[in-house]
């Protein structure tokens, strides 16, 4: 049974998960609907407006790190995210090339990324920090 502690982190990831996907979806809509961008760049743009809003929320929220960003961290959270864009960008440009719509081809690519993210976050970028704190309780 997960103990409470690990529950209510299970919680704020989920909740900052939704935040960085609406972060991302709305500035996404709002480039290819309102200012005509393409669906690369504006993917391009609300990913790492996701990602920014992703990284700090985590950090000092979710799993509430209270050391100095290493680089390794910052380079490990990185590498995820480029895997997690390249999957959620193939996911979106394929679709769209089968001629679904943009907002949906979108929401699937977004399940892609998070599928992506919670595996390399959970077993690479802050597994360092939960064991800490699994050494401390």
């Amino acid at each position: 049974m997960l103990r409470l502690s690990e529950g209510m982190k299970l919680a704020k990831y989920a909740l900052v998960g939704g935040l960085n996907t609406g972060v991302d979806f709305a500035v996404f809509c709002a480039l290819v609907y309102g200012a005509g961008l393409g669906s690369l760049w504006a993917q391009s743009i609300s990913y790492l407006a996701g990602v920014i809003n992703s990284y700090l929320l985590n950090r000092y929220w979710t799993f509430k790190v209270k050391k100095k960003q290493s680089v390794g961290e910052v380079v490990r959270f990185i590498l995820i995210n480029i895997v997690s864009f390249s999957a959620a960008t193939l996911a979106l440009l394929g679709l769209e090339h089968w001629g679904t719509e943009s907002a949906l081809a979108k929401i699937v690519s977004v399940v892609c990324s998070l599928a992506v993210n919670y595996i390399g976050y959970r077993l690479w970028v802050f597994r360092d920090v939960e064991l800490q704190g699994d050494r401390a309780n």
